[in-house]
């Protein structure tokens, strides 16, 4: 249908019509748990990680009121431990970065001129990953059973049982299941930003919020991987004794340190470069002129996302490492400041440049700048070797951290709820209440913190619960505690805002007169959010294109009917942004709650060592994936749709140019990521330990060589299943897939009768512990992928799949490319290095 026949008002209002009976939110309470709208999902999202970030503030006070005087015994070291382990893990794993994705849930859809991103249902799974792991982990402090190793967790005090009870299980495994919901997350940001941006959206052209998001969620694929890794090795040790970081059985404690930081410092600028985007989306609005220096600013927040992964042995300098490697890290730690430092100075010249109206969003924006400058110099000094050799473990360290996050996450948080909020809501925030809330948060902030450079430098140490009065230190402790209520009462103060703003007017549309795409939203927008998809040909449309606005409204562009009653979105090129084909989205389901309640239950229940148990749940999780796997890639009742301006785009597509294949793509690389953490272990040991390999050790190469030959005759079934597939040879390739299977699960077995018939013990030693390791890693997967083949023939003889609609069989074939390359790296390492060495 061409888009001119839209002047007729009864066809625009019968097209509205569709729209909405397309997009209607279920009815009822419970009904409304299944949606899947990631606009809603996203509140959700952002409601649960701010309520987390309340509570770990509670926590803080408890802390800081315990240290407000010396020998104070309001809570005991037990409980203070508990405090502060939970504090910190609940301001990084449970609100910094699913903050960051929560709001990305609610604005990249808006910014990208889409109904929605690829995949709502798995949005909706990180969600519900996100709420049970959350209570599980913060839970735990009111049974006194709460973790008390520190965020960090290091081994050997909390490997060992004795020494560590269930919370450092629950710690490991709630935060575990967490990351899951955080790897979710980032699949669907990459695909959303990637394959969901609107036609003629090219990447320069992309809003900077979706470049620095596309950055980020790029590094949570090669940071949070490693962690996942190490809680592997961490929980096999606590739960079956294998001593991975015992060091008289030949592991190492430092592994961990270095798995961890792996993940821990680049996590920092996982939770600073999203805020900084804000500040891009922000600023132009405000200074009403175009951002300076895009390309730049985009080549510095790659660099800094580069240079972050160079910078983990930055945590790790007191740990008595060669002088050449405290050189190479301390020079990585003073680089990155560059790109920071372009981003910044990018800001500042827009706003030099342009006619600055000044508001709360941008007081927030400029006072969390000035608070993250002092952060970042501390942060300058900190990578000097030896003073970092002075400032370790002391209150310096902790003024340094804080004051980073709060001026490069939290601070920009609130600019970014004060902007955004009329676009969410409708109603805009109090100014007043606003302005009064920064300046004592920004005053609360330097009283809490600026005093513990100096404590710090007299010799208090972190992570005690009290102190002696001889140090004299009670005057600055009592500063910083004063200072951590004035900043409580600050936040206080942002949420009676909020909980006053729904009885207030409604804001008129684009109250800040912004430039690009979120601000076609309409305060008494439908669920299906814009009218028709947008031609893109600028980065403010809202400024540059004229008459934009109208044009969209009157579905003047692309997809502005719901002919079938179906949610739908525009699928792009990820290059320059081509109409591809038109994606049916998920609607209102169970099935991702029931999932993540049934792969939370696997995690819980080997926290109280219900083995069984967790082995049930997770067949039930496994059933419930296949069932939600089963209703996708359905095929569609016509093979092409018209969009409008005489474009007929596909209902169904397979292939790179797929979401579902980008989906498969991203999260093989982040399970490559955490395979990549457990070979560094086994190289570790190597570099660390004389006798690693033992002479005569191993399970022998014949095993693991059959077990990869198994695995290659599989992929290579496989792969011939896929092309005699799409040449119309139906029944050579399900027998292609299911000879396929059979050798996956051979390999299994093949994989496992290395170690098991060498006799290898994996409690006796660290070599034994991180060969069973590898080999039960690789073999786990051979069976997910024997799972995968028989479900695609499945799928084939349901006839879901056909020669003309056949993702299913490739996206199994790519899952077979990573498990060939997990099997090859893996059955060499264990097979071959110890002749070769």
């Amino acid at each position: 249908m061409s888009l001119h026949a839209q002047d007729d008002p009864g066809l625009r209002h019968a097209q509205e019509e569709r729209l909405r009976a397309a997009w209607k939110p279920p009815e009822g309470w419970l009904r409304r748990w299944t949606d899947v709208n990631n606009n809603r999902v996203g509140v959700w999202y952002t409601l649960t990680a701010f309520a987390f970030m309340l509570f770990a503030g509670v926590l803080a006070l408890i802390m800081r009121t315990q240290l407000a005087v010396p020998e104070n015994d309001l809570v005991g070291p037990n409980t203070f431990n508990q405090l502060f382990t939970l504090h910190g893990s609940a301001m990084m794993f449970l609100f910094a970065v699913p903050m960051f994705e929560a709001v990305s849930i609610i604005l990249l859809p808006q910014l990208l001129g889409a109904r929605d991103l690829p995949f709502p249902r798995l949005s909706a799974f990180g969600y519900w990953s996100f709420l049970i792991g959350g209570i599980f982990v913060l839970g735990s402090i009111f049974f006194n059973a709460a973790p008390d190793g520190g965020w960090f967790m290091y081994p050997p005090l909390t490997t060992r049982t004795d020494l560590s009870g269930l919370g450092a299980d629950i710690w490991m495994l709630g935060l575990s299941f967490i990351e899951v919901s955080s790897v979710a997350a980032a699949v669907e940001l990459i695909v959303g930003v990637l394959k969901c941006r609107p036609p003629g959206m090219r990447l320069n052209l992309m809003p900077l919020y979706a470049w620095y998001i596309l950055v980020v969620a790029v590094m949570i694929l090669f940071a949070f991987p490693p962690l996942i890794a190490g809680d592997v090795l961490f929980e096999m040790e606590r739960l079956l004794g294998w001593p991975f970081f015992t060091a008289e059985k030949g592991g190492d404690p430092l592994l961990w340190q270095h798995l961890f930081w792996i993940f821990g410092h680049p996590e920092v600028y996982v939770i600073f470069l999203p805020s900084i985007a804000l500040f891009a989306m922000l600023i132009p609005t405000f200074a009403r002129r175009h951002l300076l220096g895009y390309p730049y600013i985009v080549l510095a927040a790659v660099g800094t996302a580069f240079l972050s992964f160079g910078l983990w042995v930055h945590h790790m300098f007191a740990t008595g490492l060669p002088k050449i490697s405290l050189a190479f890290f301390s020079a990585a730690s003073q680089a990155v400041v560059i790109p920071t430092g372009v981003q910044i100075f990018a800001f500042i010249a827009t706003l030099a440049a342009g006619r600055v109206i000044f508001s709360t969003p941008l007081l927030y924006a400029t006072g969390s700048l000035a608070i993250f400058v002092i952060g970042g110099l501390t942060g300058v000094m900190v990578a000097i070797v030896p003073f970092d050799w002075q400032a370790h473990d002391t209150y310096f360290v902790v003024a340094h951290l804080h004051y980073v996050l709060i001026g490069g996450t939290l601070m920009p948080l609130f600019a970014g709820l004060y902007y955004y909020w009329p676009l969410v809501t409708g109603k805009k925030l109090s100014d007043r209440m606003g302005r009064t809330a920064f300046w004592m948060l920004f005053a609360g902030a330097n009283l809490a913190f600026f005093p513990m450079h100096l404590s710090g430098l007299m010799g208090m140490p972190r992570r005690v619960f009290t102190y002696p009065s001889e140090l004299g230190l009670g005057g600055l402790n009592l500063a910083s505690t004063l200072g951590a209520f004035l900043f409580a009462a600050g936040v206080l103060v942002v949420v009676v805002d909020m909980a006053l703003s729904p009885p207030r007017a409604k804001a008129k549309r684009n109250p800040w007169d912004a430039g690009t795409l979120e601000w076609l939203a309409h305060p008494d927008d439908e669920d299906w959010g814009i009218r028709s998809v947008p031609l893109i040909e600028t980065r403010y449309p809202i400024w540059d294109q004229p008459g934009f606005v109208a044009k969209v409204d009157e579905g003047r562009f692309f997809l502005p009917d719901a002919e079938e009653g179906r949610r739908e979105t525009i699928i792009t090129s990820v290059l320059d942004a081509r109409p591809v084909a038109v994606l049916r989205l998920g609607t209102p389901s169970f099935v991702p709650m029931l999932t993540a309640i049934a792969v939370g239950g696997v995690f819980i229940l080997t926290t109280y060592h219900l083995y069984w148990w967790a082995l049930a749940s997770g067949v039930v999780a496994l059933g419930f994936i296949l069932r939600w796997l089963w209703s996708t890639a359905e095929i569609p009742e016509k093979p092409c749709k018209p969009i409008g301006h005489g474009l007929e785009l596909p209902l169904y597509i397979a292939g790179p140019q797929a979401p579902g294949w980008w989906a498969m793509f991203i999260t093989m690389l982040a399970d490559a990521t955490a395979f990549s953490g457990l070979v560094f272990g086994y190289f570790f040991f190597w570099t660390v330990h004389t006798g690693f390999p033992p002479p005569g050790a191993g399970p022998g190469a014949a095993w693991p060589m059959i077990a990869l030959a198994l695995t290659a005759a599989s992929w290579g079934a496989t792969l011939a299943a896929r092309e005699l597939h799409r040449r119309g040879g139906v029944a050579p390739a399900r027998l292609l897939l299911g000879a396929g299977a059979l050798l996956s699960i051979g390999s299994v077995g093949a994989g496992l009768a290395g170690p098991w018939l060498s006799g290898l013990d994996p409690a006796a030693a660290a070599y034994p512990a991180i060969v069973w390791t590898l080999a039960i890693w690789t073999a786990a997967h051979a069976g997910i992928a024997a799972i995968a083949q028989l479900y695609a023939l499945a799928r084939s003889l349901a006839g879901r799949t056909t020669p003309s609609h056949d993702a299913d069989v490739g996206n199994v074939t790519l899952y077979l490319h990573f498990l060939l390359f997990t099997a090859v790296v893996a059955y060499a390492t264990i097979g071959l290095f110890p002749e070769v060495a």
